[in-house]
């Protein structure tokens, strides 16, 4: 008889969880509006409804399509999602002019589920992805350097990360680097999950170290070299360190040998040294994060968030009752700052928190999941949100240079909020792979061919 392992589905829970990340991220919307202006908004319950909607469009999907998946990822995204919307909201409220930077974002938050959705239906088997891995890899590869295109690739704030597109019905900017994330990942996947046997094999061993194989070790000079395109071509050291850091992460979890994220460390600090030194704009950002008040025109970004974040200080000054608006683009790359200025640094701690138990549940299905690539896939996916947040934070706080990624979630801005509902359910399909009941079946009888020989032998005797 067949021994089934059985994992309750636990999407009950999800239901729970998901109405109590809404009644938070509606608690802030209310509290912005009671703060500010001492009553709620007439629109209220149209943004109320539309919020609950999408949280239960896609808890029926995971329900009817992948039900053994994890059921705390996607409250905690949805918990993100709308403590964003809120933040947005509150920023518009905050201008000079009546803005409706929230009621877009609430309409891309509709994009990005319709996505989520559409993956789900589309790759309810993951390891359907295997076989393209070198197409992917290529196509990821062309998405994270298609900036560099003249004509095609347009320098905000900056750093040359964006793409514009003129169609008919207007010009749409978009980031490609958070596409290519994702398709990078899943090529990274497949192929270190076909090639872990030879990439563990040790080469020379040069002063009691073994080192890889040449041709082993060429991709990750391959991602060394787009890593330093990216930093000194499109200027974005966030967007470098992530991708060439996921790769040296999948390559560790791959072969468990400390030896590749050593070398890779010290290919990327080496890169990054030699980019300080031969250009400028690098040196810019390294000098504006080492002494921002050296130039106080230049660095006013960073400058006035530091104010704010102090303003704000343990508890926050509560919604609606700070000021995140002096600080230049708070509702995009420095919307974490307006967090710490409203919700103080227990606030922002918590935010963190829920990336954190997004990560974690990440890699506990990595470390459930019977298949190699699935257990990459999911440790990389974790990666990515893990590297994105910390580089953003660590930003904002003065703890790195200034990076061009954006704050998961919760940021203003469509490609990056479709991406990431993107990777989520990539996510999502693993955890559920990993879940989902595990049939053990019993050996075959042992068959003695000797006696069944015997017995032959006698009857035809």
């Amino acid at each position: 008889m067949d021994e089934v392992v059985v994992y309750r589905q636990r999407r009950g829970i999800e239901a729970v969880l998901l109405l109590l990340a809404i009644a938070v991220a509606v608690g802030g919307y209310f509290l912005i509006h009671l703060d500010i202006d001492a009553e709620l908004p007439t629109e209220w319950p149209a943004a109320v409804v539309v919020l609950t909607t999408l949280a239960l469009v896609a808890h029926l999907v995971i329900r009817w399509r992948i039900p053994y998946a994890d059921p705390i990822i996607l409250p905690c995204v949805m918990l993100l999602n709308g403590l964003g919307l809120a933040m947005i909201h509150r920023l518009d409220l905050g201008g000079n002019e009546r803005m409706h930077s929230a009621e877009l974002q609430l309409g891309w938050t509709a994009v990005a589920v319709a996505v989520f959705c559409a993956v789900i239906f589309a790759l309810r088997e993951i390891r359907t992805l295997n076989r393209f891995w070198m197409l992917l890899f290529i196509f990821g590869m062309v998405l994270l350097l298609l900036p560099l295109v003249p004509g095609l690739g347009v320098e905000k704030n900056g750093s040359q990360i964006w793409i514009r597109l003129n169609l008919g019905f207007g010009a749409y900017s978009f980031q490609p680097a958070e596409l290519a994330k994702i398709v990078l990942t899943i090529a990274f996947a497949a192929y270190l999950a076909g090639t872990r046997e030879a990439l563990v094999a040790a080469g020379r061993k040069i002063m009691g170290v073994e080192l890889p194989r040449l041709r082993d070790f060429a991709p990750l000079l391959l991602m060394w070299l787009a890593s330093l395109a990216v930093l000194v071509f499109q200027k974005d050291l966030g967007t470098s360190l992530l991708f060439f850091g996921l790769f040296v992460v999948m390559l560790f979890v791959s072969t468990e040998r400390l030896l590749y994220p050593i070398l890779g460390a010290a290919l990327f600090a080496g890169g990054a040294y030699a980019g300080f030194l031969l250009f400028t704009h690098v040196q810019t950002r390294v000098l504006a994060w080492l002494d921002p008040f050296a130039d106080y025109d230049r660095n006013y970004q960073i400058i006035t968030a530091q104010f704010g974040m102090a303003w704000g200080g343990s508890i926050g000054t509560g919604w609606g009752l700070g000021r995140p608006n002096l600080t230049p683009l708070a509702k995009t790359d420095f919307i974490a700052a307006a967090f710490g200025e409203e919700l103080g640094v227990a606030g922002l701690s918590a935010i963190i928190m829920v990336y954190a138990i997004i990560v974690a549940r990440g890699i506990r299905a990595a470390l459930g999941s019977n298949d190699s690539f699935g257990k990459l896939l999911a440790s990389g996916l974790s990666f990515v949100f893990a590297i994105q947040v910390f580089t953003i934070i660590a930003g904002v706080t003065r703890l790195l240079p200034l990076t061009g990624l954006t704050t998961p979630f919760m940021s203003q801005g469509g490609s990056s909020l479709v991406a990431n509902w993107a990777t989520v359910a990539l996510l999502l399909i693993v955890t559920h792979h990993a879940r989902r009941p595990q049939t053990a079946k019993p050996r075959d009888p042992v068959v003695n061919l000797a006696s069944d020989e015997t017995i032959e032998l006698k009857a035809a005797a």
